[in-house]
């Protein structure tokens, strides 16, 4: 809540600033003052939409750290690739964002590609804004893999939860769990550090599988994943409440594979094209590159709108 009042504050000093320079330029054609005021005001309109975004991050755990996973579907090197470049396009949006961003875990493939991989994103308000990049994301394009040139679609998917505090009450009880010990290394390397340390931890009555290969201890990247699992298991018994409700309320959407979030077109012409809003980006190259807020900006409005479910 500081964030967001101090962010008005800014804006509203910005305001007063920029009404001083507006009367010291009447009259006048200083051109540096000018140029000062021009900047000024597009600073303040970038800041003025950032605030004015804020307001719509008011649900619980908006203002959390995010756990966001990539898991490649079927498809075998295309799907992998794909991955891979949804995992690059999220940390360059990190970059852009000034979130911290640490892959915990990547799981490559000889060949291509990852077949998954783990990101802590950390900083102001990241699972607010990531949270509108949990589903499936589909690529379409002509396959860098298939000899005869062809057109093929990949698909991946995204998780993303928010990194819940260590008091946060979820029950793990250790006969629950089977920790599984491996070596980081292959083309995940050039994400996380390859250690003979890294540790898989599978929570058997859910199925949920996390990994950490970051640290250099064994404890440590133990440590980590049980941070992770406890996220995900709190997380878990949240949704099954919200589908509970929905289930009574008849607005229960399965999530499928047919039911993808997005699409990336790269042939037989260029397109991003987001399914939930309709809020499309012709320039696809900018958008794996990181460049997709607008697409997180639309999402938040929508469902500020009441247009969108959870």
């Amino acid at each position: 809540m500081n964030t967001r009042l101090d962010g008005w504050r800014h804006v509203c000093a910005e305001v007063d600033d920029l009404g001083v320079l507006e009367e010291m330029l009447s009259g006048t054609e200083d051109v540096e003052l000018q140029g000062e005021f021009d900047r000024r005001a597009e600073e303040l309109r970038r800041s003025l939409e950032h605030t004015s975004l804020l307001l719509l991050l008011n649900e619980d755990y908006d203002t959390a750290n995010a756990i966001l996973t990539v898991h490649a579907g079927s498809g075998g090197l295309d799907s992998q690739d794909w991955a891979e470049m949804l995992l690059r396009m999220y940390l360059r949006y990190a970059e852009r964002e000034g979130l911290k961003a640490t892959v915990l875990e990547a799981t490559n493939d000889e060949e291509a590609g990852i077949k998954s991989a783990t990101v802590m994103m950390e900083g102001g308000y990241a699972y607010g804004f990531l949270k509108a990049e949990r589903g499936v994301h589909r690529l379409v394009r002509i396959s860098p893999f298939d000899s005869a040139h062809r057109r093929h679609t990949s698909f991946a998917s995204v998780l993303v939860s928010p990194e819940f505090p260590d008091d946060v009450d979820v029950e793990v009880r250790p006969e629950d769990l089977k920790v599984d010990t491996f070596r980081a290394s292959g083309a995940g390397g050039q994400y996380v550090n390859r250690t003979d340390s890294a540790v898989r931890i599978t929570h058997l009555p859910t199925g949920i599988v996390v990994s950490c290969q970051n640290e250099r201890s064994q404890h440590m990247n133990r440590q980590v994943a049980m941070h992770v699992l406890r996220s995900r298991l709190y997380e878990l018994a949240l949704q099954e409440r919200q589908d509970q409700l929905a289930s009574v309320v008849g607005d229960k959407k399965e999530s499928t594979w047919g039911s993808q979030i997005r699409s990336y077109v790269l042939h037989p012409y260029t397109l991003v094209k987001d399914h939930r809003t309709n809020f499309e980006k012709g320039n696809v190259q900018a958008v794996l590159d990181g460049d997709i807020g607008d697409f997180i900006m639309e999402y938040l409005r929508a469902r500020a709108r009441g247009g969108l479910g959870c």
